[in-house]
């Protein structure tokens, strides 16, 4: 079983769901969760027609339940300017092409992610061995074909800058995968970690369902570099967040979470690093090739 950092329920940053179905972690900004993941908001409520970003897409299926919380959000009718995507793992990019399609909205991601995202690469398998779970176990049935969104895709420029999102940056973290990115907004010191670090033990089918409180590495069965992802962690921790929402798991904030941020860049390699698994062994990495198979 992967090892956690406990965090104290105080630290939790969101309240019960809205009447959308959202839960909001500031006033702009709002999750949603999906069975197995998050979708993140951002925007004011009633925001409008082009007003608003979506960060990720989901899984198959969720769809009709992302378009509903954004209408009763935002407004009937009201597309968002951009989805953002903080890497296309199957479980982020799940409806990506139906709502690029259906709202006409341009995507962003990091670079080293468009392999992912224009039909060209799949991601490496996932690996069951590294344990903690039923999902561990079962992952080579996850999907890894890529998507195609390349009439739409944009790539997040190198000024570190988001487009669609004044005042927001986007940080390289990559590890989970290669071009997997976070979002920072620093006026309030909130960060859209992604994948980066969960505060669920998401290989493990009754913690995804408990939702307890507490920070773990990224999913172990589909990270593909373990020395960068630790690296990841470490940048993360060092901007001091306020509140921070991730791909998997409740958002946390204040003091609690900067703590437990601390304890897993410190403690990392014992908390989260598998000890045994396909890329522990042997990373798969852009710059050789091998985190790209032909799709």
């Amino acid at each position: 079983m992967a090892q956690q950092i406990p965090i104290s329920p105080e630290a939790r940053a969101d309240g019960p769901a809205g009447p959308d179905g959202t839960h909001a972690i500031a006033p702009d900004v709002a999750y949603q969760r999906l069975t197995l993941v998050n979708v993140i908001f951002v925007g004011p409520p009633g925001a409008g027609d082009r007003g608003w970003v979506l960060i990720d897409a989901g899984i198959l299926g969720s769809r009709t339940a992302i378009e509903r919380a954004a209408t009763a959000r935002f407004g009937e009718g009201a597309r968002p300017s951009a989805i953002l995507l903080t890497h296309g793992h199957f479980d982020h990019v799940g409806v990506l092409e139906d709502l690029a399609m259906a709202w006409d909205a341009p995507v962003w991601a990091h670079p080293l992610e468009k392999p992912y995202l224009d039909g060209s690469a799949s991601y490496p398998r996932p690996d069951p061995r590294v344990g903690g779970g039923l999902f561990s176990l079962i992952s080579p049935l996850f999907p890894t074909k890529p998507v195609d969104v390349g009439e739409r895709l944009h790539l997040l420029p190198q000024d570190g800058s988001v487009p669609p999102l004044p005042g927001w940056r986007w940080l390289h973290t990559p590890g989970h995968s290669v071009g997997h990115v976070s979002f920072w907004r620093p006026v309030d010191r909130l960060l859209v970690a992604g994948d980066a670090f969960v505060t669920t033990a998401q290989e493990s089918v009754y913690a995804v369902a408990l939702q307890e409180p507490e920070l773990h590495g990224p999913p172990r069965y589909l990270t593909l570099d373990w020395e960068a992802a630790h690296g990841s962690v470490e940048a993360l921790a060092r901007l001091r967040p306020e509140t921070a929402i991730t791909g998997h798991g409740r958002p946390l904030r204040g003091p609690g979470l900067r703590e437990g941020l601390d304890a897993l860049a410190r403690d990392f390699v014992i908390v989260a690093v598998p000890r045994d698994g396909r890329y522990v062994e042997t990373p798969a990495r852009a710059e050789d090739g091998s985190a790209y198979r032909r799709a």
